[in-house]
């Protein structure tokens, strides 16, 4: 199944001028853990509060603001961010190309797919199978969601790859860590240990194959639900309250709620979410974008 459209412009340097469209070539495998009263079950939310009310607010009233001084703002619409410079936001302009190798890692973002969109399969292929044999890969720059990147044009097998890549003032400078020497002598390293190291290397060298490599952590922490469910510590979740009913707040120590659930139905529901409730989580899973971790405080 195809992934999802992300953006659609063009590919343009010197007179060559490609449509394409930008597909999402990773997906988040993250577990999504739920924040939870554990005083009455009941789900703690992450709403958009405004801060003068203390009140929620829909989505559609909320607007983009650039503070220029102290309490002042200039607002910005979609229209906005698009008009501030639409070559920009239509197109992958490529600004120079490098060899590939020359690239540090640590530039690299996320990857995304370049298709060619309609009437760009000719010069698709130019592009393509030049970046190929020459062995380089195209700088540009590219708008997504309102921000400009760096990106990278690569070939893999018969598609283009875009990597977004930091520009080199949000990288930080490794000269300032404390590295041992390259000469290994001074560092007491002989040619033995260098020998045996070597030996090791070759044993363990073998193909690139990334579907042998999963998440085994995740996987644990799934086992882990599994024996939560099979020793029966399972809970339901409370169903939240009307608005203004009296006493009956998520906080009350009157609403403590605790009911186990069978096992037949929390293997059920677990199956249909993919994802653990009510489970403590390590400290050093990573949180969905714009959701609070399992174990950061609420604001």
């Amino acid at each position: 199944m195809a992934s999802r459209i992300v953006w659609r412009g063009a590919v343009s340097f010197g007179l060559v001028h490609v449509p394409v469209v930008l597909h999402a070539a990773a997906r988040a495998n993250d577990l999504d853990f739920d924040w939870l009263d554990r005083r009455d079950m009941a789900n703690v939310g992450y709403s958009r509060i405004n801060k003068r009310t203390g009140k929620p607010i829909d989505k559609e009233f909320i607007v983009k603001g650039y503070q220029y001084q102290k309490g002042e703002y200039v607002l910005f619409s979609d229209e906005d961010f698009r008009r501030a410079n639409v070559a920009a936001t239509q197109t992958v302009e490529i600004l120079s190309f490098v060899e590939v190798a020359s690239i540090p890692p640590y530039y690299f973002e996320t990857p995304y797919y370049l298709a060619p969109d309609k009437r760009g399969n000719k010069g698709y292929a130019l592009l393509r199978e030049t970046l190929r044999k020459s062995g380089k890969a195209a700088l540009a720059k590219v708008v997504i969601h309102s921000r400009q990147h760096l990106c990278a044009v690569l070939v893999y097998d018969e598609v283009l790859v875009l990597n977004t890549m930091r520009f080199a003032d949000e990288v930080l400078d490794h000269n300032d860590l404390s590295l041992p020497d390259s000469d290994l002598a001074d560092i007491g390293v002989g040619k033995r240990e260098l020998d045996m190291a070597r030996r090791l290397v070759d044993e363990m060298t073998e193909e690139w194959t990334p579907e042998q490599y999963t998440d085994s952590y995740r996987d644990d922490l799934l086992a882990r639900v599994e024996e939560k469910i099979t020793a029966g510590e399972t809970h339901l979740l409370t169903p939240a309250s009307p608005a203004g009913d009296e006493g009956g707040g998520r906080g009350s120590a009157d609403s403590l709620i605790w009911r186990p659930c069978s096992n037949a139905v929390s293997r059920s529901a677990m199956a249909r979410r993919g994802r653990a409730v009510a489970i403590p989580a390590a400290s050093h899973l990573r949180k969905p974008e714009g959701r609070r971790g399992p174990l950061e405080n609420p604001a």
